[in-house]
């Protein structure tokens, strides 16, 4: 069983930025794929960026250059790094465990474990 937890969601104007944290239990944290993926209302959730083990990334084109994923195995942490935020990127953001030991997963039925998800609101 893997328990994530997310922090450092916010309200921020168009241009701000933020940090959001995931958290995981574990001592297994540095074998995982980890991602983010966000949901509107009235949306599906959709992915955000990905980390693999040995730290390469993905990201979704509507993100790329924006925002960067990271991660701190040493503390069982990920992060992502929102910049330049756009009233579009309001969402709940959510980190996820990749069921997967390879490759980038970016569809939310290919991930196991889930946070609870913080708010992002960006004003215009």
């Amino acid at each position: 069983q893997v328990q994530l937890v997310e922090s450092g969601g916010g309200l921020v104007q168009a241009g701000g930025s933020l940090r959001l944290s995931c958290t995981a239990s574990g001592r297994t944290f540095s074998s995982y794929i980890m991602g983010w993926f966000r949901q509107a209302p009235g949306k599906e959730r959709e992915f955000v960026a990905a980390i693999g083990t040995n730290a390469h990334t993905w990201y979704a084109d509507s993100v790329k250059g924006r925002f960067r994923i990271s991660r701190d195995n040493a503390n069982n942490t990920m992060y992502l790094q929102l910049n330049s935020l756009r009233p579009e990127d309001t969402a709940v953001y959510y980190c996820g465990k990749d069921k997967f030991k390879d490759g980038f997963s970016t569809r939310a039925y290919e991930y196991d474990y889930w946070g609870q998800g913080t708010q992002v609101i960006v004003s215009s």
